[in-house]
């Protein structure tokens, strides 16, 4: 094979790459918009926490070659409610003790819907583990501190960040204020406490920067 004909089948070969990627990318942002709209989340929600939660990775070192496996985390962060019964996940008013039961059934769900599909392995974190609480009271596992992969102590700051000052069917959206304290609350008990100190600075920085321009 001459270096053009070499050349040109490896070009073909990465176009083939990219394309399947896109496709693939776009079949998981597809599956999230259908669980949003299940779940009655707000619209954008799932794709709003992914980029955020992307930005905040890369500002705490995580490496560029992760960040697609922890996109693909963020999105099917809540496909385990796919398992749940619908009468649990929309209602609106309080979930009795035998509903929270089978609602916090849904990170293991998760875990045993995209445990078969080998290439969803590195995004498995999220899904699986973004209950998980810093002090070791969180579900499903009871990780505690570092025990919890990083990825799933930054997405569960970001999650709870947006969920909190957004409109949901049992409560109007909290000010960005009331979102800061919660999360400050909750630093060292929830949340690991340099990534809230990491993402409230970087939300400081971006409004001096906003307001700049």
């Amino acid at each position: 094979m001459s270096n053009e004909n070499m050349e040109a089948t490896i070009h073909a070969l990465q176009l083939a790459q990219i394309e399947s990627t896109l496709t693939f990318e776009a079949t998981i942002e597809a599956f999230a918009r259908a669980i949003e709209m299940r779940d009655r989340e707000p619209i954008g929600h799932t794709h709003q926490v992914t980029e955020i939660t992307a930005r905040l990775a890369r500002v705490v070192g995580v490496d560029e070659e992760s960040i697609p496996h922890l996109r693909c985390g963020s999105l099917l962060h809540d496909i385990g409610k796919l398992g749940v019964p619908e009468s649990i996940v929309q209602k609106s008013g309080a979930l009795t003790d035998q509903e929270w039961h089978i609602m916090r059934l849904h990170p293991q769900i998760a875990y045993d819907l995209l445990f078969p599909i080998i290439y969803l392995h590195p995004a498995l974190e999220i899904p699986y583990c973004h209950h998980e609480k810093w002090d070791g009271n969180g579900y499903p596992q009871g990780l505690k501190g570092d025990q919890i992969p990083l990825s799933a102590r930054i997405f569960s700051v970001i999650d709870v960040w947006d969920s909190l000052i957004s409109d949901r069917p049992f409560r109007t959206a909290w000010s960005e204020f009331q979102a800061s304290h919660y999360l400050q609350e909750k630093s060292g008990s929830y949340f690991d406490p340099e990534i809230v100190n990491v993402f409230l600075n970087a939300e400081i920085k971006r409004k001096v920067t906003k307001a700049l321009k």
